[in-house]
């Protein structure tokens, strides 16, 4: 039976490995000194953790296959870090796992991803998201996500207005 959950605190390997797992994806698709290996580490899931982010699964038979975050950020909402396992894409989990977290949203739901990354930019077009012009990306970045100068350059913010 599969179902999306709330993920637990004894899962974050599991999360931390669907991360890298996934993020192979982008190996030669964003800048070189962009990369790094492994792509996270739990010592930064972890930070983010703790900074808020609260992920969310998507489970079938027991085992996890895709992951989302969700962080409350002063007066907005950000998925972060959604990802899921290679074999399990096209499927309709990122879907599901989106579906959820946009019920969760109660303001200005983003998400930013790297520029190159053209599958994920038209994923979240797909789902209701438009990117942001680049001025208001940067300062987007700036104010609601904590990142190196170089990501901000070689990333897009889309965004999805509140729920009613």
């Amino acid at each position: 039976m599969a179902a999306i959950r709330r993920c637990r605190a004894d899962e974050r390997a599991v999360i931390n490995a669907i991360i890298n797992a996934a993020a192979e994806a982008y190996r030669g698709m964003i800048p070189m000194d962009c990369w790094r290996e492994p792509y996270m580490t739990l010592e930064a899931l972890e930070s983010d953790i703790n900074a808020g982010v609260e992920f969310w699964g998507y489970e079938s038979d027991e085992r996890l296959l895709g992951i989302m975050g969700f962080q409350h950020v002063a007066d907005v909402d950000l998925i972060r870090h959604a990802y899921v396992l290679p074999h399990t894409q096209h499927r309709g989990v990122g879907t599901l796992l989106l579906g959820h977290l946009q019920t969760l949203a109660t303001r200005r739901l983003l998400v930013g991803t790297w520029a190159a990354a053209s599958w994920a930019i038209r994923f979240y077009q797909r789902h209701g998201f438009e990117l942001v012009p680049p001025d208001e990306k940067r300062r987007l970045l700036k104010t609601y996500w904590t990142i190196p100068e170089r990501q901000i350059d070689t990333s897009v913010v889309l965004a999805k207005p509140s729920s009613p």
